[in-house]
């Protein structure tokens, strides 16, 4: 990259030291990583409880049969196949 200036040369190569002298074992994802999943954790939460709101809104009770219903469930407004 030529067109990078010396200050960001130095401070990536300062920044590329810094990583060869962490223990890979001890490293942790720290307080943005926190950050990160409390809010996606939150996000979770917000999206099932809206979920369990519209669920609940929902009714599940079907239409009672009317007259015009044979007796196989079909009415006369509805197609009944590919020849018909």
């Amino acid at each position: 990259m030529p067109d990078m200036s010396a200050s960001v040369n130095l401070a990536m190569m300062h920044a590329a030291t810094l990583a060869k002298e962490l223990d890979k074992n001890k490293v942790t994802p720290g307080v943005l990583g926190f950050l990160v999943f409390a809010a996606l954790a939150l996000g979770v939460w917000f999206l099932m409880k809206s979920m369990n709101r519209h669920m609940n809104r929902v009714s599940f009770e079907e239409a009672p049969e009317t007259a015009a219903d044979g007796p196989r469930g079909r009415s006369a407004s509805k197609p009944t196949g590919a020849g018909a």
